[in-house]
Order: structure tokens, then sequence, then C-alpha cells
């Protein structure tokens, strides 16, 4: 691999000036170059379809639900919703192993077929049964280990924030992008067709990783023991916090769709007409505290802070539907703030989880990270609508805020995070 920094004899040579010629270096390390961008770009988009296929159904399934034979349960409305984390959280640990042992793109590609498989499932569906099937075949390519770690593969640790953004923000902007998209594609093609569609983009994907991602260097793996990761406070404090971020994502979005038909009086087909400024504001809301926490090394409070607002978006949601009548207004706030503080927690997450893991385990750190986003999905599916069904709409808001409130008090107690660049062991209390 060519040094990006000057050599220093060249310099002598030629007469340049080593402090201006250094001083170039530091300006050209400080960009990511192009290897870097399509690869992080790339892989981005690869783990946005497989969030996609989760996503897609949240505006509209379970109101679609209601036409399938055993559709009339809430619970098994929340455990089609949610089973597709589960089968992910078997798959993640194994994965992301294979990964580092066996390549990234070969694993990639078997859980890209996977998940095409499940989609076609799913769309021939004829009963809620089959649609669980789908779903749970869906989440077994468990790859969202195995993409993360290639990106760390693929960038240099002083832009490994940036490209673990890309992922963070393509999460966010497929989740946003779902809830415009569906409530469409619904009216267009219908459920089946929009698990058709996100088969098709999964065999395509397939050609991408081939032919579009660049190869990397792997950091050679060595025997790391399990209890390592599974000891180290730092990573399991982020592991703890994805799983209540994704239970208390996947928990709302089981009541959500169904509440703005009843106090909104919206049709499904129309509530792009809320997601889609809701979601722009916060994009354009979020960037700021972002870029400026890591550039003044104050991602924790950023951090911290997102998570209150978080909290607060649970106990808000809680007061509002228990009362005879919901302001609906008042939920579009809600729902603003929501995706404000979800897109600055999924920003932040997997780049600390790569900094922080031993350097030849990356895979299985974020194997572990991934299955606990896993099993927070299908937690919060299973849990929300179980509690809907038996207990009533707030009692799904009072899961989220209880999740919530005690990710915040861990986390508050988490090391500062290490700035752009600075390696895991430089940060502090």
């Amino acid at each position: 691999m060519t040094s990006s920094f000057p050599n220093t004899a060249t310099a002598i040579e030629t007469g340049t000036d080593l402090d201006k010629t250094a001083d170039q270096s530091v300006i050209e390390g400080s960009r990511m170059n192009r290897a870097e961008i399509r690869s992080s770009a790339s892989l981005a988009s690869i783990f946005a379809l497989r969030m996609l296929g989760l996503f897609l159904i949240l505006p509209v399934f379970s109101v679609y639900a209601k036409t399938l034979p055993g559709g009339q349960s809430a619970t098994l409305v929340g455990l089609a919703m949610g089973i597709y984390g589960l089968a992910q959280s078997f798959g993640q640990i194994p994965f992301g192993a294979a990964s580092d042992k066996y390549g990234r793109k070969k694993i990639i590609i078997i859980g890209l077929i996977l998940f095409a498989i499940g989609s076609f499932i799913a769309a021939a569906a004829p009963n809620i049964y089959w649609v669980i099937i789908g779903r749970a075949v869906q989440g077994a390519g468990a790859i969202s280990a195995a993409i993360t770690a290639f990106i760390a593969d693929s960038t240099r640790e002083e832009h490994r924030t940036k490209a673990m953004a890309m992922v963070g923000g393509s999460i966010g902007l497929t989740f946003a992008l779902s809830m415009i998209l569906s409530p469409l594609l619904f009216e267009w093609v219908g459920m089946g067709g929009i698990f058709v569609v996100t088969g098709v983009l999964s065999l395509a994907a397939i050609a991408m990783i081939i032919f579009g991602v660049p190869d990397a260097p792997m950091v050679k793996p060595k025997r790391v023991a399990w209890s390592e990761i599974l000891r180290n406070g730092e990573l399991m404090r982020l592991n703890v916090g994805v799983f209540s971020l994704h239970l208390t994502q996947m928990a709302m979005f089981v009541v959500m769709p169904s509440a703005l038909v009843q106090y909104a009086d919206l049709p499904v087909t129309q509530h792009w007409k809320i997601y889609l400024p809701v979601v722009l504001i916060s994009f354009v809301l979020m960037l700021p505290p972002v870029f400026i926490g890591e550039k003044q090394g104050r991602m924790k409070q950023v951090f911290v802070a997102a998570i209150a607002l978080l909290l607060a978006v649970q106990i808000g949601m809680w007061l509002a539907f228990s009362q005879a009548a919901v302001y609906w207004p008042f939920l579009v706030g809600l729902l603003l703030a929501f995706f404000i503080a979800f897109n600055v927690l999924e920003a932040s997450q997997p780049s600390l989880v790569s900094r922080i893991a031993p350097p030849g385990a990356k895979g299985a750190a974020l194997g572990v990270y991934n299955t606990l986003q896993a099993l927070g999905l299908f937690c919060g599916g299973a849990l929300g609508g179980l509690l809907k069904q038996h207990l009533g709409t707030p009692s799904v808001f009072i899961l989220g805020a209880i999740s919530t409130l005690g990710w915040l008090i861990i986390a508050a107690g988490m090391k500062n995070l290490p700035r752009r660049g600075k390696p895991a062991s430089a940060v502090t209390h």
C-alpha cells in the first residue's frame, strides 16, 4: 500500500519545505480517498437494503395484516414484524466470526441469497403464518456484522466515524424513506409486491458486492477469548444501547400507523405527507450536534442527550395515548424528536464498536452488537403487539420508557468517547 505521507529524502533533495509538505499531507489525510468513499458508500447501500426489508413493512403491515387469515391477532402481527430480528440474532455472531475467517464478500453474498428467498416466500404467503416464515428466512442471512467489519477494513482509523456515519445515516434514511415509500408502494403493488421488490433488490446487491466494492486487506484474525469481548464494559454499554433503541423503535411502530389513521384522519397512502417533512427536518437538525461533538471531543454529551430525548419522546407518547382524545400535531412533534434522536444514535454507535473492539475480532464484536440489535427488533415487535392487544396502547410506550431509562442510566457512566482518529485506549472518564 502506498503511503500518503511525504518522502522526507525526496523533499530534502528537491528543496521542498518540509513543514509545508507535512502540512499538505495532513490536509490530504483529513479527507477520505476515492477507494474509502466507494467502499463505504457501496457497503452502506447494501446495509440499507437489508434494513429496507425490515422497515418497508412498518408503516402498512399492521393495517394490511387484518386482511390475512390470522392477522386479526396483534400478537401474531407483532411476531411477524419482529421475527426477522430473532432470526438475525441467531446468525450475527457466527456470520461475523465466519467473515473474519473466510472473507467478508462470501458471507455477505450468502446472506443476500437467503434474504431474497425469504422475500419471495413472504410475497406468496396466503396467511400470517407464512409471512412469519418468510420473515424468518429473510433474517436468517445475518450479514450486518460482516458488512460493518468490511467497512472498518476499508477505511483508515481517522475516517472510520465518517464511514460508519454513512451506515448509520443510511439506516436512518432507509427508515425515513420506508415511511414515505411504503404507503405508495402498497397502493401500487400491494404487500406482496413490496416483498418482491425487496427480493429483487437483494439479488441486484449481489452484483454490487462482487463488482462494485473494492477488496480490502483484513486484519489477520487472532484467537480472542469471547470473555474479552463480553467483559468489555464499554462494548457492553453499546450492546445494551442498540438493544434498547431498536426495541423502542419496533414497539413504537406497532402502534403508530393505526394511530395516524385514527387521530390524524389520514389513510395509509397519505402518511408520507407527515413523514417526508419530519424526516427532512430531522436530518438537518441531527447533523450539527454530531459534527460539533466529534470535532470537540464531546460525543458522550451528544450521545447521552440523544438518549434523554428518546426517553422524553416515549413519556410524551405515553401521556398522549393515555388521554381520551389524542392531539395529532403533538404526535407529529414527537415523531420529529424521535427521528432526531434515532439518527444521532444510529450514526454513532457502530463506529464506536469498531474502534473499541480488539483488532483481530472486529467481526465477532460487531456480531455481538448486531445480535443485540436484532434481539431488540424481535422483542420490540413481539412485546409491542402483546402489550397492545392485552393492556392497551399506552403500555407500549411504558415499555419503551423503561427500556430507554435503563439505557440512559448505563450510558451516563460511559467513558468520554474518543475523538475522530484517536485510539480507543485514549478515552477518559
